[in-house]
């Protein structure tokens, strides 16, 4: 088993690293998802455009959410406003983390 680090913890969202297996795990409530160093960066990257920022589409009972689709076509993340804003804050804050981590090991 993996002896995580956890690199940041905003909200619901909660990024962690293995040294050992050099993986990035981010769980959101009982979702989990896996990455390497290279996977994570492009991920966040991809967050970052503006055009995803600003694509809020009202759901079923009337709250509007952002829709993150995975590497996974067919597993989407739902975020609301709130949701978003510590989901990305965790992911701005690993990213930072793992510079850390880089230079220590």
């Amino acid at each position: 088993m993996c002896n995580k680090v956890t690199l940041s913890k905003k909200g619901a969202a909660h990024i962690s690293y293995c040294a050992q297996c050099k993986h990035i795990y981010i769980w959101h409530r009982n979702l989990m998802l896996t990455f390497s160093d290279a996977q994570f960066r492009s991920f966040k990257k991809y967050t970052e455009s503006p055009d995803f920022n600003e694509s809020f589409y009202r759901f079923p009972d009337g709250e509007n959410r952002l829709i993150l689709h995975t590497p996974n076509a067919d597993i989407c993340f739902a975020f609301t406003e709130d949701e978003w804003t510590d989901f990305y804050a965790a992911m701005e804050e690993a990213e930072y983390m793992c510079g850390v981590y880089r230079l220590i090991y």
